[in-house]
């Protein structure tokens, strides 16, 4: 998607209608004159696959020497996860 520049001034006004337009995928520049004042856009997606997050932790091994370690307190909220899991019921999909 495009990059879109738009005044200070506009910005203020037009400030809920810039958020839709970044939502979207839109980079707005905010400018006063010749100057950028502020850069919005959408953070890079805050979700990893299972997969890209082992490739990751794989590719820092390599590059750092060392392994990651699992925090103590995720570990026992996985542990417990797993525990109290239930079959999922698939009845109502026949």
């Amino acid at each position: 998607m495009a990059t879109i520049h738009i005044s200070v001034n506009e910005a203020v006004r037009e400030f809920a209608a810039l958020l839709d337009r970044v939502r979207a995928g839109a980079e707005v520049v905010i400018e006063d004159g010749p100057i950028t004042v502020a850069v919005l856009k959408s953070p890079t997606p805050p979700h990893r696959t299972i997969s890209e997050s082992i490739a990751l932790a794989e590719a820092r091994t390599k590059e750092l020497g060392c392994e990651p370690v699992m925090d103590a307190d995720f570990a026992a909220d996985l542990e417990e996860i797993i525990h109290n899991r239930k079959p999922r019921d698939t009845s109502a999909w026949d």
